[in-house]
């Protein structure tokens, strides 16, 4: 069914997984916990996001099947997810309220909800009905090397970025994550788009 190694899927699948975990965009609010708790612990804040993430990629469907629902339903919820991701993004808008939890704020609520919150997960799941685990697997791991980088130099690429900058990103990766949710929804429900 899918190919084993692909570079265009591992890319597509790390644009999915980038724009939703949108660790750019949350630049601001790592700098903020930083200011409030000291130090951020990069490393505990990706390895806990990672283990959680390749838990789901890899259990995620039997935890599906145990609910009686397949992939397909769920790549269909979860394109609802992306979309109000996207319009968050683009429409600057707070459709999703974070908890605040103050203690151990590498891992709550750096490494979950913020990297491996319910968007990522939804999405990892979703993705698997378009992409192989490895090629996915891959596009996580470039990932959270990514939010490794970042979280280490947060207030560096904060310099480079500018608040404009970061502002640019969000509503660039919010238009490519909406249409995601629609190729997403169109994907899984099989209607036929022209043009």
């Amino acid at each position: 069914m899918f190919s084993s190694f692909c570079l265009t899927d591992i890319f597509s699948a790390f644009m999915v997984l980038f724009a939703v975990i949108d660790i750019t965009g949350s630049i601001p609010i790592i700098i903020d916990l930083r200011k409030k708790h000291g130090k951020i612990e990069a490393n505990k804040a990706t390895l806990v996001a990672t283990i959680t993430l390749f838990a789901f990629l890899y259990g995620g469907e039997g935890i599906l099947n145990i609910f009686g629902v397949d992939i397909a339903s769920f790549a269909i919820a979860g394109s609802f997810i992306l979309l109000f991701l996207a319009l968050e993004m683009v429409l600057g808008v707070e459709l999703f309220k974070p908890d605040n939890a103050n203690n151990g704020y590498s891992i709550v609520p750096l490494a979950f909800p913020l990297i491996a919150g319910a968007g990522s997960i939804t999405s990892l799941l979703s993705l698997k009905a378009e992409y192989s685990n490895l090629n996915i697997a891959f596009a996580l791991l470039l990932n959270m090397l990514v939010v490794f980088l970042v979280l280490k130099n947060t207030q560096f690429v904060e310099k480079i970025i500018g608040q404009t900058g970061i502002m640019i990103l969000r509503k660039v990766f919010g238009i490519i994550l909406l249409s995601i949710a629609i190729k997403l929804f169109v994907t899984n429900t099989g209607i036929q788009l022209h043009g």
